[in-house]
């Protein structure tokens, strides 16, 4: 077995992706549908790595740049049953519980705008996902500063009143 860092390419800063794992054919479309219903002016494009007869990588999405992105990291990561999400114009957050909700979803690993490196064990049958690295690595404990900060912030962006 070989472990490897693959990370994950996004080359925009603004965009949130989302990494999880499910288990059948059916998440793309069912995904798709999570997405649209739960947040329709949501810009997005998800790639879901099939693990079995032809191996291929699945995608839907609205945006053709983010369908790209998720193709492409999707490939790169190509561990079986994974799947991929790039949104723009919204928040993980706005989409996570719906997301949850899809049959067919057993975890989701992160969801973040931070860059990520996913850690893959590669053997002679396939590729998967072991864990992630979701940007760095923890600095200091927060200062009365930095509590006004965050809570001005979450106000700013309209997730707290």
């Amino acid at each position: 077995m070989e472990i490897i860092v693959v990370p994950i390419e996004k080359p925009d800063p603004e965009v949130n992706m989302i990494l999880g794992q499910s288990h059948f054919i059916k998440t793309v479309e069912d995904l798709h549908e999570a997405i649209v219903t739960t947040a329709p002016s949501l810009k997005f494009g998800l790639a879901f790595n099939e693990s079995s007869g032809p191996c291929l990588v699945r995608y839907s999405g609205n945006d053709d740049r983010l369908i790209d992105l998720a193709r492409k990291n999707a490939l790169n990561l190509g561990a079986g049953h994974a799947f991929i999400v790039f949104l723009a114009g919204g928040f993980p957050i706005n989409i996570l519980n719906a997301l949850k909700q899809v049959p067919e979803v057993c975890r989701i690993y992160c969801a973040t705008a931070n860059p990520v490196q996913v850690i893959v064990a590669e053997t002679e049958q396939g590729r998967g996902v072991l864990g992630v690295i979701d940007g760095g690595r923890t600095k200091g404990i927060e200062t009365e500063g930095d509590i006004e900060h965050r809570k001005a912030f979450l106000r700013k962006i309209g997730y707290k009143m």
